[in-house]
């Protein structure tokens, strides 16, 4: 199977990564940077592959929808790591490599002979990326990092659920995917200071710091008050009236972020009375007056549809919008305008749909050039065109397992 085509116009095309993570983190981290036109080597385990190719259902045909989720535009390789053959075909990859990113805890890499001192020391001009629950250096640096343990350690869940009820983690695993935006920036970072220097260097990122980065205002409010914030639900603690109300419908999410916005929204919501009460003529009033101003609002708010709402403070310039389900967000007008959702073939599905790119850019754009690749999907053509073995030899190699 050919290996995803190049294009020579993306940001970074002529970057070639090493690809040694798996599940979610560093997956998500190596797709961002494939994305934009650098070739991703993604190594795995014969016979088994990356954890996320058996978490399943939901399954579509043979693959999971977890992994078709984070593995566009990579190649594939099987690969014994264990044993000295297959350690020497890694290492005439990091021959040709600008990048080695990995997320196993840490001294995993040391005992394969693969840490970053040893990497560095004879490729000193690979970028070497670890990725792990609470990073490289610390007290608890060997602790493995699962993302709902991180989200509870991280303080997201202790601001996340209804006042009366228990802590709940989102409904993605954010602690891994901010792991590995930041890995994807980091890596970016240190490409630009090799530029400067010539040398690699090591990026080291942590779940859990990557997590607490996450808390900016909330971790502001505990710096100048000293008291730690609680889960309000959808409310915001700073901004009146910003969070979900019932609509006739459904629910919807309002989000009156001005005074100015504040008084369009009245208007739009014919209370003009409530507009006029000098006790919510701006946000810190109604912050204080919280309680009694939503008691206001909510009776109102129940008496149209989100659509009828949706209209009137659109037109009104009050930010709102209905609180959607999965479906209905995939099938919205403007996600598909903004190529949102893409189809790519698959090389045993056919074709199937996947995310599209966030970042939109206007000369040098990323696209997605390829589905998520099958296991092994392009062993024998690395082996071939960047190694020179010869179809014997990968013969031998297939059959003595170490691919």
């Amino acid at each position: 199977m050919s290996a995803p085509d190049s294009d020579t116009t993306a940001p970074l095309s002529g970057l070639t990564v090493i690809d040694l993570t798996r599940v979610l983190s560093g997956p998500y981290c190596t797709m961002l940077l494939a994305d934009m036109g650098a070739r991703v080597i993604k190594v795995e385990q014969a016979g088994r592959g990356d954890d996320t190719r058996a978490w399943g259902p939901p399954f579509q045909g043979f693959e999971t929808a977890y992994f078709l989720s984070i593995n566009r535009n990579k190649e594939s390789i099987t690969l014994d790591l264990k044993r000295p053959e297959g350690r020497r075909i890694l290492d005439g990859l990091l021959d040709r490599a600008d990048v080695l990113v990995e997320n196993f805890r840490p001294a995993t890499m040391e005992r394969l002979e693969l840490g970053y001192e040893t990497v560095h020391a004879r490729w000193p001009g690979v970028i070497y990326c670890s990725i792990s629950g609470f990073g490289q250096t610390g007290p608890r640096r060997d602790e493995p990092g699962y993302d709902a343990v991180v989200q509870a350690e991280g303080g997201l869940m202790s601001i996340t659920g209804d006042p009366d009820g228990p802590p709940f983690r989102l409904g993605v695993a954010i602690s891994d995917i901010v792991a590995g935006m930041f890995a994807a920036q980091g890596i970016l970072l240190a490409v630009l200071a090799r530029g400067k220097t010539g040398l690699g260097q090591r990026v080291d990122i942590g779940m859990l710091d990557s997590t607490v980065a996450l808390l900016t205002y909330q971790a502001a409010i505990h710096f100048a008050t000293g008291i730690p914030p609680v889960r309000l639900g959808n409310r915001h603690p700073t901004i009146v009236p910003y969070e979900t109300f019932q609509a006739a419908d459904g629910d919807m999410v309002l989000a009156v972020g001005n005074d100015e916005q504040w008084r369009r929204f009245c208007d739009a919501a014919g209370l003009e009375e409530i507009a006029e009460d000098q006790r919510f003529s701006n946000n810190a009033g109604r912050v204080a007056q919280y309680d009694l101003l939503r008691s206001l609002l909510a009776p109102r708010l129940r008496q149209r549809t989100r659509a009828e709402w949706r209209a009137r403070f659109n037109a009104a310039g009050v930010p709102c919008g209905a609180v959607r389900d999965i479906a209905e967000v995939l099938a919205d007008p403007q996600v598909r305008a903004r190529s949102m959702i893409e189809a790519v073939e698959h090389a045993a599905l056919g074709s199937i749909q996947v995310l599209g790119l966030p970042v939109k850019l206007s000369d040098t754009p990323g696209r997605v050039r390829s589905a998520p690749p099958t296991l092994g999907q392009h062993t024998d053509e690395i082996l071939r065109r960047d190694l020179g073995l010869s179809e014997r030899d990968i013969a031998a190699l297939r059959t003595s397992g170490i691919v």
